[in-house]
């Protein structure tokens, strides 16, 4: 990694754009990322009943309610019928808004059993963004990680390729600088999505340098 680190600060508005849920799903749509299917825009939190039943019953069954702004499980909730979707908006917008002071929600596609796969990058103030080996990180409890591996044992040379273009490519496209993580779902079919990204250097980074041997914060 050879690229000038000028450490500029990362801007506000990338950190901005980029921790809205569904305005980093429009960035990697526009970087030709893809994403799990979903609403495209958020569905405010005074939004009617109706307005989100019709968004859901054009995406299909079964569901995910998530918070534009959350983050670790917060503000989501599952929806396997019809019926149990304005038990479950209620409940994701309350605890949204408690959490994030935001109760707009956006609704996605439920995957069956995915892998959760991030990809750690560093980039610099040229435009220059370096991808590193993946990490593993399907084993949860609550929507919280709780054991990361690298390199992931269902990612061959060929995904982790596309995994790291994908993942350079959102944050060229959006001008990121400095540490992130660009997280991806993958399926059953081994096909990923992207699923949101950390604009900071997470807890993780010592399982990249643990495998890379390069030192992430220096």
């Amino acid at each position: 990694f050879a690229a000038d680190l000028s450490y500029e600060k990362l801007p506000p508005d990338v950190i901005e754009r980029m921790g809205s849920k569904t305005a980093a799903r429009e960035a990697a749509i526009a970087a030709g990322v893809p994403v799990v299917p979903g609403t495209v825009q958020a569905l405010r939190g005074d939004a009617p009943i109706a307005e989100v039943d019709a968004a859901a019953s054009s995406l299909g069954f079964p569901l995910l309610i998530k918070a534009v702004s959350g983050g670790g499980g917060k503000g989501m909730r599952r929806v396997s019928v019809p019926a149990d979707l304005p038990g479950a908006l209620r409940a994701a917008r309350s605890e949204a808004l408690a959490s994030f002071g935001d109760a707009a929600v956006y609704l996605e596609r439920r995957l069956s059993a995915p892998r959760h796969v991030e990809v750690q990058l560093l980039g610099d103030a040229r435009g220059t963004v370096v991808a590193f080996v993946e990490r593993e990180c399907s084993i949860q409890r609550r929507y919280q990680k709780m054991l990361e591996e690298s390199p992931s044992p269902v990612v061959d040379r060929n995904r982790r390729r596309a995994l790291a273009d994908a993942a350079t490519a959102l944050a060229r496209a959006v001008g990121y600088t400095n540490a992130g993580t660009i997280e991806f779902l993958l399926d059953d079919d081994g096909r990923f999505y992207f699923l949101e990204m950390n604009t900071r250097l997470q807890v993780e980074h010592p399982v990249t340098e643990e495998v890379s041997g390069i030192d992430l914060v220096r």
